[in-house]
């Protein structure tokens, strides 16, 4: 009799079990990791041992192309960075994957399949943390003129999302103020030429290393000249026009040479340079050479020389250049000097009198005779 009942009671409780319905118990909370990193995905199922346990990557956007990993403890898809594990006495499925790419970010599902329209899911996320990068429909240069108003556009992707700052090179003062402008968006209002020059767009998430991105900002501007001895550009000058009213003045001794120097900024670089005496232009003859030089993109510089200055060279100079927006000039005197000013005069006379022209040489002889 009592052989009987225990039979009947194992035989409810056998039922009573297998009419439970499958359940998922447990699933991996999401997870963020970085590229290059392993991370198990765990999934728990309760009263599914006659049910296939599935993993899937869900594609949000197109269901159709929902990725489907694994089958109980068999992988379904050839690559190795996956894994799956099955512990029995748990009826846990463990999903491994090894060298974490960009690609595996997204939506996970584990999935005991009930019947060809009937499931039981769970869901958990997997987060990558890629490091920042800017992308190309952020600004590269921008060529501008005085007086406009410019906006510098920086855009960057990453996980999470990377703050955008800027910053000019050599940490210069932006003209908005300050150092740093924190947003990707600058604007630039009534630029000057002081505002030329290189802004640094920087993207940072703390996954990596920071990207960044140089922007050269190239502000149009009237030919500055400066002439005179050693002439040196300014930092931020004016926009055109005689920078340089008062004329400098050069001495120098009849006979002997001279080099009357003229530096012009401007941008574009000015399509010609030239000297004038008297509203004359001076080109290249027997006792003149000019000379220009690029320094850099803004700058120019020119060199008269004069190889054995006379009565009739004394006086005033223009150095004038022009450029698409304008003209500008400046001035230098040469007056008469009793001794020879050196240099150029010594090095000239008694250490390059070898590379002088016969005509020179005479010259510089026959002045030398004068003043004995």
């Amino acid at each position: 009799m009592y052989k009987n009942l225990l039979i009947f009671v194992l035989f409810i409780l056998t039922s009573y079990v297998n009419c439970q319905n499958p359940a998922i118990t447990y699933i991996s909370s999401e997870k963020v990791v970085n590229i290059g990193d392993t991370v198990d995905l765990q999934c728990s199922v309760q009263y599914a041992s006659n049910y296939p346990v599935i993993w899937i990557k869900i594609d949000q956007k197109n269901p159709e192309n929902n990725l489907f990993i694994s089958t109980g403890s068999s992988t379904s898809i050839p690559d190795n960075r996956y894994s799956i594990r099955h512990d029995p006495s748990s009826s846990t499925y463990t999903l491994q994957l090894s060298k974490i790419q960009e690609v595996d970010s997204g939506l996970y599902s584990c999935q005991v399949v009930l019947s060809a329209s009937s499931k039981v899911s769970a869901n958990t996320r997997l987060i990558v943390n890629i490091p920042p990068m800017i992308t190309d429909n952020s600004t590269r240069s921008i060529i501008t003129s005085v007086g406009s108003s410019i906006i510098l556009q920086c855009w960057a992707t990453g996980m999470p999302t990377p703050s955008l700052s800027w910053r000019r090179e050599n940490n210069d003062l932006l003209p908005t103020g300050g150092a740093v402008y924190r947003g990707g968006i600058l604007i630039l209002h009534n630029v000057s030429v002081a505002d030329r020059g290189t802004y640094m767009c920087i993207a940072d998430n703390a996954v990596g290393r920071s990207a960044k991105r140089n922007v050269a900002l190239e502000i149009e501007f009237l030919p500055i000249v400066v002439a005179g001895r050693n002439p040196q550009m300014r930092t931020s000058p004016p926009l055109g026009g005689d920078v340089n009213p008062n004329a400098n003045s050069y001495q120098q001794a009849i006979g002997y040479p001279v080099d009357l120097e003229c530096a012009v900024e401007s941008f574009p670089l000015p399509s010609a340079i030239e000297w004038t005496k008297d509203g004359h232009r001076i080109l290249d003859d027997l006792n003149h050479q000019v000379s220009i030089q690029s320094d850099s993109h803004t700058v120019m510089s020119t060199r008269l020389r004069i190889n054995s200055v006379q009565k009739r060279h004394f006086g005033t100079y223009s150095c004038s250049a022009g450029n698409k927006l304008g003209f500008a000039q400046s001035q230098v005197s040469l007056k008469e000097s009793f001794s020879p000013v050196c240099p150029p005069a010594c090095k000239a006379v008694y250490s390059n009198t070898s590379n002088l022209k016969p005509i020179n040489l005479i010259l510089i002889l026959c002045a030398l005779l004068i003043l004995l």
